[in-house]
């Protein structure tokens, strides 16, 4: 069996209101060299190395290993070296990579030969949602839904030069106990307002309209009751259309939060803003990147 490269990126999704249905992929790397080998053996740089430098507890090898033997498939050991950019537990998509990442190695070493579209449909599955794993796979911004077990997802270019500042505070929050703060039923009018928004959201991507961020990127389902649970968010959506923020928005679940920009400069505008509101919330870290508009994996 040959080996395989693949490099993936990180992604932030929701963006506001578009609630396990929007994504956008960042110019942050998973990279994975894999080859046979008589044990499972892991080398890992980057973020994070005593996290993703075990074989024991691993979700990248858990979830091979899943993979495989749902598919009645031998396990096949791998050596691998694994290059991390994307921060864990911040929300941005780390989990999807890996996920991701899982089922092109189970599909390669254990000869399910899967097309890009059964790959990406069983990360959703794995992931329950997806938003990320579609952005993840395709790159871009991406809309995307399930039925069953077919994914459709969209992908459209973002315009050149458009950046990400993404703000994270420096302890993770589980997905689970985010999403464990949301309400079960919500009121029409939230709804439609988030209807709204994912539309106007969606035609501003795609047409490269910075002046409608700062509303389109507005929430009523997830993100008013998530400021509990991820403390850097109150402090920082007043921020949108401001001195180079475009738009404002939780990244995925949670706890970092994403500043859209449209240039180099408008970021170190923004980083600059959001640092002088960060003042009592402890050790922040800023991470600013491109958005991604094509896909990485192989």
């Amino acid at each position: 069996m040959k080996p395989i490269h693949l490099r993936l990126p990180a992604t932030s999704a929701n963006l506001g209101p578009g609630f396990d249905s929007l994504a956008v992929a960042l110019k942050l790397y998973l990279d994975i060299d894999a080859r046979p080998s008589e044990r499972m053996m892991v080398q890992a740089a980057g973020r994070d190395t005593e996290i993703c430098g075990t074989v024991e507890n691993n979700l990248l090898i858990d979830t091979y290993r899943e993979v495989l033997a749902a598919q009645s498939r031998e396990f096949v050991p791998l050596s691998l070296e694994v290059r991390n950019e994307i921060p864990l537990g911040m929300g941005c998509g780390s989990s999807a990579a890996v996920r991701l990442a899982a089922a092109a190695l189970a599909s390669h070493f254990g000869g399910l030969a899967w097309s890009g579209e059964r790959i990406l449909a069983e990360a959703a599955r794995l992931e329950g949602h997806p938003d990320n794993a579609a952005a993840c796979w395709l790159g871009g911004f991406v809309a995307s839904a399930s039925e069953g077990d077919t994914v459709q997802a969209v992908s459209i270019a973002p315009p050149a030069g458009w950046r990400a500042v993404i703000v994270m505070p420096e302890r993770p929050v589980a997905t689970t106990t985010s999403r464990a703060v949301l309400p079960d039923t919500y009121a029409r009018k939230d709804v439609v307002a988030n209807l709204q928004r994912v539309a106007l959201l969606t035609a501003a991507f795609a047409t490269g309209r910075a002046d409608a961020m700062a509303i389109a990127m507005g929430d009523r389902l997830h993100q008013p009751f998530r400021g509990k649970v991820c403390p850097l968010l109150p402090r920082l959506l007043p921020l949108a259309g401001k001195d180079g923020v475009a738009g404002v928005a939780l990244s995925g679940a949670g706890p970092g939060v994403l500043l859209l920009t449209v240039s180099e400069n408008a970021a170190k505008q923004a980083r600059d803003l959001a640092a002088a509101e960060m003042e009592g919330l402890g050790r922040i870290e800023f991470l600013t990147c491109e958005l991604e508009s094509r896909p990485v994996r192989f």
